[in-house]
C-alpha cells in the first residue's frame, strides 16, 4: 500500500560542512542517515526521523539541522495536522496509534495560570542565604493529636511508619525494562545522594540495586512482576498501582524483545515473553478488597513500611481517595492527565483523566472536610516541569511531588515520544546493549543531583520571597495562590482567588 503520510521532520545537511565522518550514521537508532560510498555522500531518509536531536548534538561540524516538515495537509481549528495524519496512518495499518511521554494539549496546563504571593512591607521576606530554610518532608499517616508523658518532652504517642525526605521531590515510577538498567541505577544513586526516593515502577528491582532499597518505593502493580517478600522488604515504602495519568484504566505491555536475561530474572518471567499487565488488579474490585491488600502488604513487612496507593487523576478522585485513606493507605499518589509513559494509545493519553492541579485541590479539600487529611500524605505527578510547579503543587495541597519526564530530560531525553519503539538514541528507553552504553551512570547521576539541588535552591528562594522559612507552611496554603485567566468555576475548584483580590 502506498503511504499517504508525509514525514513529520526534514533533515537538512550542509554538504560543504559535512565531513563524511559517519557520526550521524552511527548515532541514529532509526536509520535516518546512511552513507553512499559511490557518491561519497551522507543521504537522509526523512520519514524515519523522530527529531531526537542526537545527530545534531554530536555532529562535529554542525552540518545538520532538523526542521518541521513545511509541507502539511490543509488544516483548520478542528481538523488539525495531528488528526489528519492519525487517520491516514490508521487507514494504512489498522492499528492503535501509540505514543510516549506526556499529553501535548496546552489547555490542560494550569500551572502557568497560577501565581504565588510575595511578602513586602508588613510581612518581610526572608533571605535564604542568611536564614535557615526547611525543606524536610515526612510522608505517612499522622496521629490526630500528640500525647506526652508526665507533661514533659517525652512523646507517648506512637507514630505509623514515616519516610523522611530532604526534599519534597521524588523520582516517579519508571519500570526496569521500559528504561535501561543504567537509568534505574542513576535514579537510585541520585535519590540516595540527595536524600529522597525513587520508584521502581511495575518491573521490580534488579538485585544489584537492593543496596539502594532504603531510597526505593517498591511498586505492586497488576502484573505482580518481581513481587516477592525480599522485594517488599527491600524498599522504604510500598506502592499499589491502580492507575497512571497517561493511561487511566489501561494495562501495560513490555514487548518480549525487550525482555532479556536480567529483566527476565527481575520480572520473574521467561526470556523473550511479553510482560502483560492487565488493566485491573484482579483481586481489587472494591475498597474492601483494596483494604485487604494494603494490610496484607503491611503484614508481610511487619508493619514497618507505609503503603501508598497510586491512581490516575479522574473526575471522582476525591471520593476514591477518601475511600483509600479509610482502607488504610498511608500515602495517596495522584497522577494527572499530563503524566508520561513509555507507551500509551494516543487517544487515551489525550482524552482520559483530568489535570493534576484540579485533582490536588479537590482531594486535599475532601480529606480536610472529612477530618482525615492527617491520615495520609499526598504525592502528585503529571507534568511537573520546574521548581515553581513544585511549589504551586504543594500550595494546592500536596505533601510532595513525583517527577519523571523532567528527570529523564536531565539525563538526555529530548521528548521525541518514540519510547515504545525501544530504539531510544539516548540510551534511556531501550534495552539494546549498543544503545544502553550511551548512558554513563556516573554522569547521569550527577545531572540528576544537580537538577534537584537547583530546584531546591529555587524553592528556598520562592519561600523566602513569600516570607516563609519551612515548606510545611506552604503546604495547602491556597491563600498564597492567585489565578489568572481562569473562570469562576475553575477558581472555586482550585480553592483560590483571582489575581488582584
Amino acid at each position: 500500500m502506498i503511504t499517504h503520510s508525509q514525514p513529520e521532520f526534514v533533515v537538512e545537511r550542509d554538504q560543504d560542512l559535512c565531513l563524511r565522518c559517519k557520526v550521524c550514521v552511527n548515532q541514529c537508532a532509526y536509520d535516518t542517515h546512511s552513507y553512499d560510498p559511490e557518491e561519497d555522500v551522507i543521504v537522509n531518509k526523512d520519514e524515519n526521523c523522530v527529531n531526537c536531536q542526537r545527530c545534531v548534538t554530536f555532529c562535529p561540524s554542525k552540518a545538520i539541522e532538523i526542521k518541521q516538515n513545511p509541507s502539511k495537509f490543509k488544516e483548520n481549528f478542528h481538523w488539525t495536522q495531528e488528526a489528519v495524519s492519525g487517520i491516514k496512518l490508521q487507514s494504512e495499518t489498522g492499528g492503535i496509534i501509540l505514543t510516549g511521554m506526556g499529553c501535548n494539549k496546552p489547555e490542560f496546563t494550569y500551572w502557568d495560570r497560577l501565581l504565588l504571593n510575595a511578602s513586602q512591607v508588613t510581612n518581610p521576606s526572608i533571605d535564604p542565604l542568611r536564614e535557615p530554610m526547611e525543606l524536610i518532608t515526612y510522608l505517612g499517616s499522622k496521629p490526630n493529636k500528640l500525647k506526652f508523658e508526665n507533661s514533659d518532652i517525652s512523646l507517648e504517642t506512637k507514630f505509623s511508619p514515616q519516610i523522611r525526605l530532604e526534599t519534597p521531590i521524588l523520582f516517579s515510577a519508571i519500570s526496569y525494562g521500559a528504561v535501561s538498567f543504567n537509568v534505574h541505577q542513576s535514579l537510585a544513586r541520585a535519590a540516595n545522594e540527595v536524600g529522597t526516593l525513587f520508584n521502581t515502577g511495575e518491573g521490580g528491582l534488579d538485585r544489584r540495586l537492593y543496596k539502594h532499597g532504603k531510597n526505593a518505593i517498591v511498586q505492586v502493580a497488576s502484573g505482580r512482576f518481581g513481587v516477592k517478600p525480599d522485594y517488599l522488604n527491600a524498599g522504604a515504602a510500598i506502592e499499589i498501582k491502580i492507575g497512571q495519568g497517561a493511561k487511566p484504566g489501561i494495562g501495560g505491555h513490555l514487548p518480549g524483545e525487550k525482555v532479556e536475561q536480567d529483566i527476565s530474572k527481575t520480572r520473574m518471567i521467561p526470556v523473550g515473553t511479553d510482560a502483560l499487565s492487565p488493566a485491573p488488579q484482579h483481586d481489587i474490585y472494591s475498597i474492601e478488597d483494596l483494604r485487604q491488600l494494603i494490610f496484607a502488604l503491611k503484614e508481610a513487612t511487619d508493619y514497618t513500611k507505609p503503603v501508598s496507593v497510586k491512581i490516575a487523576a479522574v473526575h471522582n478522585s476525591a471520593a476514591i481517595s477518601s475511600g483509600m485513606v479509610r482502607a488504610g493507605a498511608d500515602i495517596i499518589a495522584l497522577d494527572g492527565v499530563r503524566g508520561s509513559t513509555g507507551a500509551a494509545p494516543r487517544i487515551i493519553r489525550d482524552n482520559v483523566g483530568i489535570p493534576i492541579e484540579l485533582a490536588i485541590a479537590s482531594v486535599d479539600q475532601r480529606l480536610r472536610d472529612e477530618g482525615i487529611r492527617n491520615k495520609a500524605s499526598i504525592i502528585v505527578g503529571g507534568g511537573i516541569r520546574s521548581s515553581a510547579d513544585v511549589t504551586k503543587a504543594i500550595a494546592l495541597g500536596a505533601d510532595a511531588v513525583y517527577i519523571a519526564t523532567a528527570a529523564l530530560v536531565s539525563i538526555g531525553c529530548t521528548i521525541c515520544q518514540k519510547c515504545y519503539t525501544g530504539k531510544c538514541p539516548w540510551g534511556i528507553a531501550t534495552t539494546d546493549p549498543y544503545l544502553v552504553k550511551r548512558i554513563n551512570p556516573d554522569i547521569a547521576t550527577r545531572r540528576l543531583v544537580n537538577l534537584l539541588r537547583g530546584w531546591n535552591n529555587e524553592i528556598k528562594e520562592i519561600m523566602g520571597g513569600m516570607g516563609i522559612n519551612a515548606i510545611e507552611s506552604v503546604r495547602g496554603n491556597r491563600l498564597s495562590l492567585r489565578g489568572v485567566g481562569l473562570s469562576e468555576r475553575e477558581l472555586k475548584v482550585l480553592g483560590i482567588k483571582l489575581a488582584g483580590e
